[in-house]
């Protein structure tokens, strides 16, 4: 894990609520000279800290996918079974998030779909795909109150 100070801390802090602030923006903000923050902003993207920056986009105004929050149950836990599901559900653009988890399910996946019959397409596609899916359970979203992918970034020790 790459050594994070405080301005890397205060840095990606602000760059996951907005992306679009410049470094002079940003540096005003740390405390830092707009070159320094440059420099950091690639290290961090070298190191791998950050991953990828993206924007999100309101589903209203491009179409309102429907959100459906799905549970899978799986029949074995084989590595190579489980290592090819995952490779799957990262290929498919609708399959939002991946949580592998506790409980009463194996996986969870959050899925933005256009419409019932593309995601009852996408599951079927799952299903005859990935013989380890035992069986799986649908919530379909009503509405969202929040949507982020912020990660929190605890203060420098």
């Amino acid at each position: 894990m790459p050594d994070l100070d405080s301005f890397d801390r205060k840095l990606l802090a602000l760059v996951q609520k907005d992306a679009d602030q410049t470094a002079d923006i940003l540096a005003e903000q740390v405390g830092l000279s707009p070159s320094a923050v440059s420099r950091r902003l690639k290290r961090l993207k070298a190191d791998g800290v950050i991953t990828a920056t993206v924007a999100l986009v309101d589903p209203a105004r491009v179409g309102k996918p429907t959100f459906f929050i799905a549970g899978l149950e799986i029949e074995r836990e084989r590595p190579e079974m489980l290592a090819a599901l995952r490779r799957w559900l990262s290929a498919e653009d609708q399959v939002q998030e991946v949580f592998y988890v506790t409980g009463g399910t194996d996986f969870i996946l959050v899925i933005a779909a256009p419409d019932v019959e593309a995601y009852d397409a996408l599951m079927g596609r799952l299903m005859a795909d990935n013989p380890t899916v035992r069986r799986f359970t649908t919530n379909v979203a009503l509405g969202i109150s929040k949507r982020g992918l912020a990660v929190p970034i605890p203060d420098a020790d």
